[in-house]
């Protein structure tokens, strides 16, 4: 059930009407991760722990793909493999798959992970968006949070902490409109990143009161 999200319009501020996920009945809540007691997620990808977690999507599609091609993880036939991927046409292999082949390699120009180098790199441009030929839309905030975190310095700041925050509810099945993620960016931009990393609900995330805009006091 979807309900209207409504600001109220102080101090200057639009109001903006939005569709989310109805937070009035009870969710699935997040798990601590056994490795970071961080939100499972939440630590990706330098946590060990919550990198499991998170790659588990990916990995079962790669793993059974490999299966299949004959190819052995860790071995030039993988990198063969990741290579045929992403020279395939769009849909040809899952969406998970290409992601996958695109970590296995190298850019050649600026020598990172292809597709989540510097960001200034046209070939990991050109590979970071081709990617997005093939895609699902019920992975895509999972998708997009993950390759977020592994290239932050592709993003901008304030939307790679709200993905980072909401990553944990995404992995525990918890329905994550977009509208919500511009709330929590909203909060993160308002300088509420540490509440907000405290809260264990995504609605408390979603409907932390910020702040009124600060104003500056001229005296003469």
């Amino acid at each position: 059930m979807l309900r209207t999200l409504r600001r109220c319009a102080k101090y200057g501020a639009t109001v903006v009407d939005a569709l989310v996920p109805d937070r009035s009945v009870d969710t699935p809540t997040v798990t601590p991760c056994a490795s970071c007691a961080e939100p499972a997620g939440r630590g990706y990808p330098s946590c060990l722990g919550c990198a499991e977690e998170v790659e588990a999507r990916w990995l079962v599609d790669w793993r059974d793909l490999l299966a299949a091609s004959r190819a052995s993880a860790g071995a030039e036939s993988e990198r063969e493999l990741a290579t045929q991927v992403l020279s395939a046409t769009p849909d040809a292999y899952p969406w998970t798959c290409v992601d996958w082949s695109l970590r296995l390699l190298r850019c050649e120009e600026c020598g990172g992970e292809l597709g989540a180098g510097d960001p200034v790199c046209l070939r990991c441009a050109a590979a970071d968006a081709s990617r997005w030929r093939s895609w699902a839309e019920s992975d895509h905030l999972l998708r997009a949070a993950a390759l977020a975190l592994r290239a932050p310095q592709r993003r901008r700041v304030p939307v790679v902490s709200a993905l980072r925050l909401v990553l944990p509810f995404v992995l525990a099945g918890v329905p994550v409109s977009r509208a919500e993620v511009r709330e929590v960016r909203a909060a993160v931009l308002a300088g509420r990143y540490t509440e907000l990393a405290a809260l264990d609900r995504l609605v408390e995330l979603v409907n932390l009161p910020l702040l009124p805009w600060r104003r500056t006091t001229v005296t003469l």
